[in-house]
């Protein structure tokens, strides 16, 4: 049985025990009891590993969690502590613990834990179960799903990359937390090509405003250790690249979690929403030098966060309000960065096009940095959550823009769309790196201006801002193109088939 098999089955069943029990009020309670009970068993599994490197090293190791509330301490004992008294264990302020003593409950000890120095796992751990709380109410039914539990080792990334595909799946099954809030959780291939075509550099700091599961923060780290030649280049990357925010519990939680296993000490993420400051308050010291994120699509935010954005640009899109937060934080030339701050953000194909607001917010972008690259995604790279076609912006603080390049990322040869088993795949995006570094025109990339894009009246009162531009190479962009237009085209093709051929006639004569 695969690793996937095994941590499909046994949440399956740990969630059929679940369902017993009174307490839980459906899925939406049954998901949060899953994640803490994997978070702990997840934790204590790092925590031995990294004991035993320090061991081989002779070093000294800092436990997070003491004796006797460590996973292995009460909860991967056969037959260990049940009923009422596992239940009074892991609610109380005070109760019996596993060892026999009387002291600190599990959640009240696990909310007081604090880092020497404000900065390790201990304030994680605090962070993750502040508002954290049992709601199951039947201890046995509980041993039981601790029990399933205790079968699964997490002991590479593999196994944390499998419960973040399965956490999304238990997402999309309850609907009213996914699709309705517009998360739509992005390909790892999709990742791994914007972390390679942004390429953040040791010396830069790297924030993702809506992290997920931590999908790009992951990327990142992965991508910032292969430059690491020295401990300081090491203690650069732990202490003070990565950072990103999350307001909801659970893939916050996740989040934590990704970013533990990998190998971050102590992931930076701000577990409330990153929209929740005004925008004319984030000064230079808040701003980055790289962003990359995939915002919430469709979602709509209360009247209180649409206060933090000027009155012009006040918008319930979510995607449209992130724009604008990623816009102010980056880095502006000359202040600690000399080209100012880059970033690559998934869209929606409404960005686009979209008028009104999203005009005024695409003028800005247009006019005070630089959009030089729109890859344009096939139909189905976000199944099974949604068929919105999707876009990914590049664009940096080094000027305003003069040119947009597009390239249209092909479905294989034979298909039409993605498919949930059928998904996008890390090489197909090998053509578009080797473009991104010398650009030319071909079947899959054009260019246009930002002259040609934006569109005054008389009275230079913006019309519109239309991204949308179709591959002139394609069969849709035919589709959408005057008769005149087509005509000139062929004659424009024709006289150069015309011209080669006289240049061949001239050097064979």
């Amino acid at each position: 049985m695969t690793t996937a098999q095994q941590l499909s089955s046994i949440i399956k069943s740990a969630r059929q025990i679940m369902r017993k029990d009174k307490g839980l009020n459906g899925d939406l309670d049954r998901l949060p009891m899953l994640t803490w009970i994997m978070f702990l068993k997840f934790l204590d599994d790092l925590e031995q590993m990294r004991e035993t490197e320090a061991v081989l090293e002779g070093k000294k190791f800092q436990a997070a969690i003491e004796a006797p509330y460590r996973w292995r301490d009460w909860a991967a004992i056969e037959g260990g502590i049940t009923g009422d008294d596992l239940i009074a264990f892991i609610n109380n302020d005070e109760a019996m613990r596993p060892d026999g003593t009387r002291g600190t409950g599990l959640f009240a000890y696990l909310r007081a834990l604090q880092g020497e120095n404000g900065g390790d796992r201990r304030d994680v751990i605090a962070t993750v179960f502040k508002d954290m709380h049992n709601r199951m109410i039947i201890g046995y039914l509980l041993r039981d799903v601790i029990d399933k539990v205790n079968g699964i080792h997490f002991n590479s990334s593999d196994e944390m990359h499998t419960l973040s595909r399965l956490y999304e799946t238990m997402l999309r099954e309850m609907r009213d937390a996914a699709g309705d809030s517009g998360e739509f959780y992005i390909p790892r291939p999709v990742v791994q090509f914007m972390v390679e075509a942004i390429h953040p550099e040791l010396s830069e700091t790297i924030l993702d405003p809506a992290c997920g599961t931590a999908g790009f923060l992951v990327e990142t780290y992965n991508h910032l250790e292969k430059q690491c030649q020295t401990v300081e280049d090491r203690e650069i990357l732990q202490n003070s690249s990565i950072s990103g925010g999350e307001a909801k519990p659970l893939p916050y939680l996740l989040a934590q979690m990704n970013l533990l296993l990998h190998g971050l000490e102590y992931p930076r993420i701000d577990p409330q929403n990153s929209l929740r400051f005004p925008l004319r308050e984030i000064g230079d010291k808040q701003r980055v030098d790289v962003i990359l994120t995939n915002p919430p699509f469709g979602g709509e935010e209360e009247k209180g966060i649409l206060g933090n954005f000027p009155e012009d640009m006040q918008t319930a899109e979510t995607a449209m309000l992130f724009l604008q937060l990623i816009m102010r934080k980056l880095k502006r030339p000359g202040h600690d960065s000399e080209n100012g701050g880059r970033a690559a953000v998934v869209v929606p194909n409404g960005t686009l096009f979209g008028d009104g607001v999203a005009a005024r917010i695409k003028e800005e972008l247009l006019k005070n940095f630089n959009l030089h690259t729109i890859v344009r995604l096939p139909e189905g790279v976000f199944a099974p959550y949604t068929d919105i076609p999707a876009n990914l912006l590049f664009f940096d603080r080094s000027g305003p823009t003069q040119d947009i390049w597009y390239y249209q990322i092909p479905t294989p040869e034979g298909r039409k769309k993605y498919t949930k088993t059928k998904p996008i795949q890390t090489d197909e995006f090998t053509n578009c790196l080797k473009w991104w570094q010398k650009r030319e025109v071909n079947q899959f990339a054009w260019k246009t201006t930002a002259q040609e894009i934006l569109k005054y009246d008389d009275k230079q009162q913006l019309i519109s801002v239309n991204l949308d531009i179709k591959n002139p190479h394609s069969l849709e962009a035919l589709e959408h193109r005057a008769p005149i237009e087509l005509a000139n085209s062929i004659i424009e093709k024709e006289q150069h088939v015309l011209e080669i051929l006289q240049n061949i006639q001239t050097l064979l004569s």
